[in-house]
């Protein structure tokens, strides 16, 4: 493995997260990654980034299925609430 790319991954583990600049400013300073290197980088940050969008609690959960409960199924506040449900429910 390269520098670079021990570098990043300390970077990652660290913030939660990487810049654009992050990136190209420790490329920059100890040269680049490889292919490999760069798939697993990235498919990391994806992971994270998908992971940080779509996380529902449990208390969230219930909340929605109180407003299912309340409110008329063709308002926005039912949409919302049927999200949230839908995206629980399927493990997100």
């Amino acid at each position: 493995m390269t520098e670079t790319f021990e570098k990043l991954k300390a970077l990652l583990h660290e913030k939660g997260t990487l810049t654009d600049d992050d990136i190209n400013r420790i490329s920059a300073e100890h040269g680049g990654l490889t292919p490999e290197e760069n798939m697993w980088l990235q498919a990391e940050l994806y992971e994270r980034s998908r992971a940080a969008q779509s996380q529902v609690t449990l208390e969230q959960f219930l909340a929605a299925n109180q407003v299912l409960d309340t409110a008329e199924p063709d308002s926005d506040e039912y949409r919302r609430a049927q999200a949230i449900v839908d995206a629980y429910l399927a493990g997100n």
